[in-house]
């Protein structure tokens, strides 16, 4: 008895009437703080499902307009009579300062990483996806977004966190996300089955690169393209370790940038080309192949637009030393060149980016689309001396006018700069579609082949399989698939999702254990194409947050709260893990604990 009451009060103060009263009191005070709490922490979080900025200009008690939070804060109150009284009486602990507001982010922010984290580990399989991308102060940060099946055996994918990047080497890459994968998955390196990357240069080469720093660690680990990743701008990342390449992408936003700004300089855009350009943005990815052939179409008009803003006196100082700069940009020799050349390889881009979204694919058929668009981009390198001798002679029998930076790159300089540029975008592309095998296997389960299968089995295509994924044990698949082919009830199931739930809600996996291992892979693993039932990536809807949200502070926790908005609705108990987050912070003058 006496071990059972160490370390506690003795038992005559414990029946203390006077005792037993202030622990209901200090109880009845903390029911009332976490109420107060939780109803300023459902504010927190429907700023942040619908990225609405949490500071206000003045949030001053006298303010006529206080900010959306506060605003939210007080028509809650006008509707909670515990609220609002806090409100008008508190003087240790308000719950709406800055201070609290970024605690309440932080606490919300390890609650959400914490359930993720929970999930991944209790799952069979776990793809990443890693963007390098920039935020609104132009650093650059690594996006980091995971994909697994969860308990529900609905697949999740899920955004986890933007890093910081000491600097954009692969090194850099690839050791800031084994730290993460380090906390996510300690115990089983052999979890991690895909990894899909954007087209950053560190992204490629065979040793140096990111995916092959992460495969020597997680073996199973393979490299694919994703249907996230657009190819137009992947291959200029790809190229933009090239100086020449770099400014001239860099120039290529300027023209976007420049009319956007200003509807009255739109309109001399519309009077003399009429036709907008694409806009340009730090975090789109889509618009480099529309700018290049806007541009190219029509650079004569541009020149016209641009001196017509120069020279109207209609324009500020900035706008007509912008556009005197433009002018000047589009009569110079080597932008004019790299404006040739790179309207003759995006349309190829395209064209391939166009195939590879088509339903049913395969490795045959991506095989025979890389093939030719690396014949494509081959054609053009091999036709470089052409092109540089008629974009010289071209301008000079024109009489363009003369920069003085017209010749800072010599006709051999132009050839060497653009075979490199090639050399890099078919290397690129040999590299990312090199791993297809996940596409292979996807046809074992392809409900429109089961007839074909039926009668021959795919022997050459479960061979594959099995040296892509070898946790899978490859006769206990052959046989079970060859149930699957037999069975005309299976052929309605239209993909790897709807396989997948057939087995699970009718509680035969374990009949079909290796197909279901399989599928999760599968399922686990982002295609090619975008399929119907995972079309809208994690990926856009990040690059659309990063467009619309003004600040860098708690960027991770806003993300976190904007991004998986319906993961915080589904945890019924949020508000109360994170108030015990809060509460554990620091001591607080306000009681959050209970006795």
């Amino acid at each position: 008895m006496k071990l059972s009451f160490f370390g506690r009060l003795s038992i005559a103060e414990q029946l203390d009437e006077g005792y037993r009263i202030g622990i209901r009191k200090h109880n009845e005070e903390v029911t009332k703080n976490r109420h107060i709490l939780s109803r300023i922490i459902d504010c927190v979080k429907f700023c942040g499902a619908f990225e609405l900025a949490l500071r206000g200009l003045d949030e001053t008690e006298a303010s006529a307009n206080p900010g959306i939070f506060r605003g939210l804060v007080n028509f809650v109150a006008s509707l909670d009579g515990v609220l609002r009284e806090h409100l008008e009486n508190a003087t240790v602990f308000k719950g709406t300062s800055k201070t609290v507001q970024n605690e309440l982010l932080d606490c919300m922010y390890d609650v959400l990483r914490e359930h993720i984290i929970k999930e991944v580990q209790s799952s069979d399989f776990l793809s990443i996806q890693a963007d390098e991308t920039m935020d609104i102060a132009t650093k650059n940060q690594l996006v980091l977004v995971l994909r697994y099946i969860d308990d529900k055996n609905n697949m999740q994918e899920r955004f986890f966190e933007f890093i910081a990047l000491r600097s954009a080497s692969s090194e850099s890459i690839a050791t800031a996300l084994k730290d993460r994968l380090a906390v996510i998955i300690p115990l089983d390196q052999h979890k991690l089955i895909c990894q899909a990357y954007d087209g950053a240069s560190v992204m490629r080469g065979a040793t140096a690169g990111v995916q092959k720093k992460m495969q020597d660690v997680y073996p199973n680990a393979h490299y694919i393209h994703c249907y996230a990743h657009q190819l137009n701008l992947i291959m200029q990342q790809a190229t933009s370790h090239i100086s020449n390449v770099r400014i001239f992408f860099s120039n290529l936003s300027g023209f976007a940038s420049f009319f956007s700004k200003s509807p009255k300089r739109t309109a001399v855009l519309d009077k003399v080309v009429a036709h907008r350009l694409p806009t340009s943005s730090n975090v789109r990815w889509n618009f480099h192949s529309r700018a290049v052939n806007t541009v190219f179409e029509h650079r004569e008009d541009l020149i016209q637009c641009f001196e017509s803003i120069r020279d109207s006196g209609d324009f500020d100082p900035n706008a007509v030393r912008e556009a005197e700069g433009f002018a000047m940009l589009l009569e110079n020799q080597q932008f004019q060149f790299f404006l040739q050349l790179f309207h003759n390889i995006m349309p190829h881009v395209d064209l391939l980016y166009a195939k590879l979204q088509k339903k049913n694919i395969d490795s045959v058929h991506i095989n025979q689309c890389t093939q030719q668009f690396q014949q494509n981009i081959q054609k053009i390198r091999d036709s470089l001396h052409s092109m540089v001798e008629q974009s010289i002679g071209s301008e000079e029998s024109s009489g363009s006018r003369t920069t003085k930076r017209r010749r800072a790159l010599s006709p051999q300089d132009h050839v060497q700069i653009a075979a490199e540029v090639c050399d890099t975008i078919l290397g690129h592309a040999k590299e990312r579609f090199s791993f297809t095998d996940h596409l292979v296997s996807a046809t074992l389960l392809q409900g429109d082949r089961y007839a074909q299968y039926s009668t021959a089995f795919p022997e050459d295509t479960l061979r594959s399989t099995l040296k892509a994924y070898p946790m899978l044990n490859g006769s206990k698949l052959k046989t079970e698939l060859s149930l699957i082919y037999s069975k005309d009830e299976f052929k309605a199931c239209c993909g790897a999702v709807d396989l997948f739930q057939l087995f699970m809600e009718n509680n035969v996996a374990e009949v079909f254990s290796e197909t279901v291992t399989l599928l999760k892979i599968l399922i686990t693993t982002p295609m090619t194409t975008a399929e119907a039932e995972r079309c809208f990536s994690t990926l856009k809807r990040i690059k659309t947050f990063l467009r619309n949200t003004m600040t860098q502070d708690r960027l991770n926790a806003l993300a976190m709260l904007s991004m998986e908005k319906r993961l915080v609705t589904e945890m019924t108990d949020f508000n109360q893990k994170v108030i015990e987050k809060f509460a554990g912070l620091k001591e607080r003058r306000a009681k959050f604990m209970f006795k």
